[in-house]
């Protein structure tokens, strides 16, 4: 039976799972492609003369998808990096990783994003979003669509027998195995959502409304806050605006704060992404690190320019990259 679906369907519904999954929808492509290789090489005669075209239907398929992510980021710029960050199950720091390792290796991360979770959704509205020219794009994009197809039709092939086996213990078990399954993922997603939830709700309470801070940054310097912008280089090359008087600063290096400040001395920390994970996670830090008086800013960059508040520019995208480059120590905007 499943043979002959694979027949008459295989192609089709190949090119949809593709599809679907570069679209963002929760169905994990490379299963199918493992699967259909399998039976490509079990069946040789029959399934194995449709390989070549599944893995060109796999590649158009991929990057159909990827180029409504790239448009998306090319058209909204980093409001939809904040949508994805927003809709993730990771933590907000985990997309920030993505976003410098994109922006060390610039599209040519395209050509193995497909190989490591989460890089790849946020990497491709990234290359939108930086004017990367979409003919580079659809050039390394293609490349790692290919690779990674063929990867999971060779894994297939190469272990057929294997999967043959576990298809026929799957049917002795019946309907039950496929519940058990669909159960297990579930309750893997369920977790993770209920973990992150259950820690905006911890940090929820320790925040600094937008006209607070705004209130403290105008007393007399001695009271003022010190602030610390932790977007990544990439996201301030997006949005080159900044508020008045605050410094850059990265999570990788908070000792540099911590040798810097009095413990005594107000922080306050902004991010741009929506749940501010990042912004309370260093927050947490700081305060194990023995400073008792550090917050983040509720609603971020977003809420401080949706409140009428003023920014300051960055002088240039080019510029703040390159200083944040060379030394990893808060800077002054």
């Amino acid at each position: 039976m499943l043979h002959d679906l694979v027949v008459r369907y295989g192609p089709a519904l190949v090119f949809a799972n593709v599809l679907a999954a570069s679209l963002g929808l929760p169905v994990p492509a490379l299963p199918t492609l493992v699967l259909f290789g399998a039976m490509a090489a079990l069946h040789p005669e029959s399934v194995g003369a449709q390989l070549a075209p599944v893995l060109i239907l796999s590649v158009f398929a991929t990057l159909i998808g990827d180029s409504a992510w790239f448009l998306a980021g090319r058209m909204y710029g980093g409001n939809t990096l904040k949508t994805i960050c927003k809709l993730s199950l990771s933590r907000d720091t985990c997309v920030k990783k993505t976003e410098r390792f994109f922006g060390r290796w610039g599209v040519r991360v395209l050509a193995v994003a497909k190989f490591v979770p989460g890089l790849s959704i946020v990497s491709i509205p990234m290359a939108g979003a930086m004017n990367t020219p979409y003919r580079n794009f659809l050039l390394y994009d293609g490349i790692g669509a290919a690779v990674w197809a063929g990867v999971g039709l060779i894994v297939g092939a190469l272990f057929s027998q294997q999967i043959d086996m576990l298809f026929a213990g799957i049917n002795r078990l019946g309907k039950a195995a496929a519940l058990v399954a669909v159960v297990l993922l579930l309750l893997y997603a369920a977790y993770r959502w209920t973990r992150r939830r259950a820690l905006l709700r911890k940090l929820a309470a320790a925040r600094i409304k937008v006209d607070e801070l705004y209130s403290l940054m105008r007393q007399e310097q001695a009271s003022a806050p010190v602030v610390f912008d932790i977007r990544s280089d990439e996201k301030r090359v997006l949005d080159p605006y900044v508020i008045p008087g605050a410094l850059f600063a990265d999570e990788r290096h908070i000792e540099d704060i911590i040798k810097t400040y009095r413990p005594e001395q107000k922080l306050v920390i902004y991010c741009s992404c929506p749940n501010e994970v990042s912004a309370a996670w260093m927050a947490k830090q700081l305060s194990e690190a023995g400073f008792n008086d550090v917050l983040p800013l509720l609603g971020g960059l977003d809420a401080w320019r949706d409140a009428g508040r003023p920014l300051s520019p960055l002088p240039t995208a080019s510029a703040t990259m390159a200083d944040a480059g060379a030394d990893p120590t808060p800077k002054a905007v």
